[in-house]
């Protein structure tokens, strides 16, 4: 959560995490986007995962919450690095923004994983609306599970 040390993901001093996590072959999990506690959002911009992705090219990269009010900024950085992928905690389906959702729909069907952020968002109130979406059934497989245990080898 780099909100909480008011630091960016390309500070070095996260560097010796990421390489255990290549060591281990582990995905390095982060939360995307604005806080909901009153701290900076600005640690949080997706676009710091793009230069994390360049110097750990081998660093599966799992960011989550979306991303918003820079979703355009997480689908950019998905897109463009292979091991980079967004997951959907913290939001309900039918607060998705538009963006993420075409994403999901195309190109992006196998880099967004879905999450709730349980206990606060139980999973049936974070699918309510997930047919609304518009996927194909093997879009949603892979958004409701495939994508997940595919990149956490599970």
């Amino acid at each position: 959560m780099p909100w909480l040390w008011e630091t960016p993901p390309t500070d070095r001093r996260f560097y010796p995490v990421y390489v255990a996590c290549c060591e281990a072959g582990v995905p390095f999990c982060t939360q995307i986007g604005h806080t909901g506690p009153l701290m900076p959002s600005e640690p949080g911009r997706p676009i710091y995962l793009d230069q994390v992705a360049l110097d750990f090219p081998e660093l599966a990269i799992v960011a989550g919450h979306i991303g918003y009010p820079w979703t355009e900024e997480a689908v950019a950085v998905a897109t463009k690095h292979e091991q980079v992928y967004i997951d959907t905690s913290a939001w309900t389906v039918k607060r998705y923004p538009e963006p993420l959702v075409r994403f999901l729909r195309t190109n992006g069907r196998k880099k967004v994983m879905f999450g709730t952020n349980y206990p606060m968002i139980p999973p049936a109130k974070a699918l309510e609306g997930l047919n609304e979406l518009g996927l194909s059934p093997e879009a949603q497989e892979d958004f409701l599970g495939e994508n997940a245990r595919r990149v956490f080898k599970i």
